[in-house]
């Protein structure tokens, strides 16, 4: 008797081999992807590459969930909520105002981030060591503003009117009408700052500004994110026959006249860096937020012919990519 009951005990301490399993295994991170534009095919493309470069395999070594908020706050927030209610390891943000409603959500999950301007938006106080829960790529936009304008004054000699066309929601804006305001002093010209509230009022603002004899517009970059979003831009400044430029390639690629700026599947990869060093351990207070090193002119030829211009050599031998 005695035998049984030592039997019946030392059988109740030994779990059973999937529970062993259950308990040594190590639990599959998860990422939670929050992008400011609207879903398209190929739009996260460089992001899930480096990740499966650097050994991660969605759905089996990690879990990645991708959600994308169509430019509207309400969208984001809500989507940062639901995120929160299950265990996050990190959150990627993508855009300025996709960083701020991640940064409000929440100041201990490790947030990376790609926004214009991390400091001037108040993400960060630091780039070298931007402490707290934050860290991730600058894309330097709004100091490139007077780089933009140079180029328009290249193409458009005599050029005097200019806009800017901003976002009301973006946190980085004042600095992008500020940089560009700046600029356009220094080269004598006028510069019309016209703030709106989401992409759906681009078409009857272009047409105002075509009525004003605007001569020019630089475009804020949060209005071209995606390759889909820059081809209905493209539509609607050749539509109202206004010369634009942007920060990504895929605008001159879908038809818009001219870009300048980084190499915007840089900054996912980038992203994808991160997340895997602070899986690995480290604290994303003390991750240097990374500043692009490289930057690309893109000019469509065919553009800018049914536009009435003339594309100087000079800008063309400085080109990275001719659109004919």
């Amino acid at each position: 008797m005695k035998r049984r009951r030592l039997a019946l005990l030392l059988s109740s301490l030994v779990l059973p081999e999937s529970r062993i399993v259950a308990q040594t295994r190590p639990a599959v991170p998860r990422v939670a992807v929050l992008d400011w534009e609207v879903h398209s095919d190929g739009r996260m493309a460089p992001f899930r590459q480096a990740l499966r470069e650097l050994g991660f395999v969605e759905g089996e070594n990690i879990r990645v969930d991708y959600v994308h908020s169509d430019g509207q706050s309400d969208r984001a927030a809500a989507f940062m909520a639901q995120i929160l209610r299950g265990p996050v390891d990190v959150i990627v943000a993508f855009a300025t105002p996709a960083a701020q409603i991640a940064k409000q959500a929440t100041s201990t999950i490790p947030i990376v981030s790609s926004s214009a301007d991390p400091v001037g938006s108040g993400l960060v106080t630091n780039l070298a060591r931007p402490g707290g829960n934050i860290t991730g790529i600058s894309n330097m936009m709004p100091d490139l503003e007077s780089k933009r304008i140079e180029v328009l004054r290249e193409l458009l000699p005599g050029l005097r009117r200019i806009a800017f066309l901003g976002s009301m929601r973006d946190p980085a804006t004042q600095a992008f009408v500020r940089e560009a305001r700046e600029a356009a002093d220094r080269a004598g010209m006028e510069l019309t700052p016209v703030l709106i509230g989401g992409p759906e009022e681009i078409d009857g603002v272009l047409a105002a500004m075509a009525r004003d004899r605007i001569e020019a517009v630089i475009v804020q970059p949060l209005f071209a994110l995606s390759a889909r979003a820059a081809e209905r831009l493209a539509e609607m400044a050749a539509r109202h026959r206004i010369p634009a430029v942007t920060n990504f390639a895929h605008f001159p690629q879908s038809g818009g006249l001219i870009s300048f700026g980084p190499r915007q599947a840089l900054g996912q990869r980038a992203a994808a860096r991160y997340v895997d060093r602070i899986l690995k351990g480290a604290k994303p207070g003390d991750l240097p937020i990374e500043q692009p090193t490289q930057f690309e002119l893109v000019v469509n030829l065919k553009t800018a012919a049914s536009l009435g211009l003339a594309v100087p050599q000079s800008l063309l031998l400085r080109a990275d990519e001719v659109i004919e």
